[in-house]
């Protein structure tokens, strides 16, 4: 990775981070702690759920996430809107399970046809599944959509529920379905009904995160960190936007 300056003196970043950034973190944490001496403190979880907690008064350094779930954020006052730094992109994909038939989704009434056909569809109630939610809606399906859902079991991604056989089509990002065994990403949705997911860093109001959480924003725009995120299915932001 790029080398980091260390500073004389080490901190403690406290972040809070959306699942869909989980596998890429997993490895750049570490990489930013050791060039820099710095530690991360980090806490992964649902969106919606860490919303909630914030907007309830959780205090950190750093929340990172969709602008779904920062935009919001940062109107309540609890993030700073100007600190908001984005980095990566994503897009929403379909999974079945390993060796079932695979639908065709590749117009809008060929994916309509296929989730007609489904058993079961299991989506998040993160970005991903706000985004899912439209586009059955715009399909004239959410009636029939929502009525046979199957949620994940708490901490688990929806890609696992088709996995054990719970449903037959998973509805999340890439880079969520990417790390679960059993499971067959689906080509990539109609690009009508397409809509990419911008991820960023934002601060927290009451941080005292200062140069530290600086730092580990411009790392996660190195090069370094860029290609770590598209090994896990994310794409780099290479400017702000």
């Amino acid at each position: 990775m790029s080398p980091i300056a260390n500073t004389a003196q080490s901190a403690e970043l406290v972040v809070f981070s959306t699942i869909s950034c989980k596998e890429a973190l997993i490895d750049l944490v570490p990489e930013f702690e050791h060039a820099s001496g710095h530690k991360i403190n980090i806490t992964y979880g649902g969106g919606s759920d860490l919303s909630k907690r914030i907007a309830g008064g959780l205090q950190g350094d750093l929340f990172i996430g969709p602008e779904e779930f920062s935009g919001p954020l940062i109107q309540q006052g609890r993030l700073t809107a100007a600190s908001r730094v984005p980095f990566a992109r994503s897009s929403t994909g379909l999974a079945v399970k390993a060796g079932t038939a695979k639908p065709d989704i590749s117009t809008p009434d060929k994916l309509k046809a296929a989730l007609l056909a489904a058993r079961s569809v299991s989506y998040s109630a993160g970005a991903s599944g706000m985004h899912f939610v439209k586009i059955i809606k715009d399909l004239g399906i959410e009636e029939a959509i929502v009525a046979k859902r199957v949620a994940a079991q708490p901490g688990e991604l929806v890609g696992a529920v088709v996995a054990r056989g719970a449903a037959d089509i998973a509805v999340q990002q890439i880079s969520e379905l990417l790390p679960v065994p059993g499971i067959v990403i689906l080509d990539p949705l109609p690009a009508a009904l397409q809509q990419t997911i911008v991820y960023g860093a934002t601060t927290f109001a009451q941080s005292k995160g200062g140069d530290t959480a600086q730092a580990f924003v411009q790392f996660l725009k190195s090069p370094a960190a860029q290609n770590v995120l598209r090994e896990k299915g994310l794409e780099p932001v290479m400017a702000a936007r």
